[in-house]
């Protein structure tokens, strides 16, 4: 039926398709939320710091 070089390529092929799904749902699940968070927050910081420096140049 199968030779025991195509079982280990069999399982080798199954092991890196696994790999690969649970790496997908670790992005999926922790980095891209926290890469979106974390630049919109950068996004408002920079968006403060300009309205700060409108209002001290406006003053002055």
């Amino acid at each position: 039926m199968f030779e025991f070089d195509q079982y280990l390529g069999f399982l080798a092929f199954l092991t890196i398709l696994t790999i690969g799904f649970w790496l997908m749902i670790f992005l999926i699940t922790f980095v891209i939320p926290y890469w979106i968070f974390g630049s919109s927050m950068e996004r408002l910081k920079e968006i403060r710091e300009e309205r700060k420096a409108k209002r001290q140049a406006s003053a002055h």
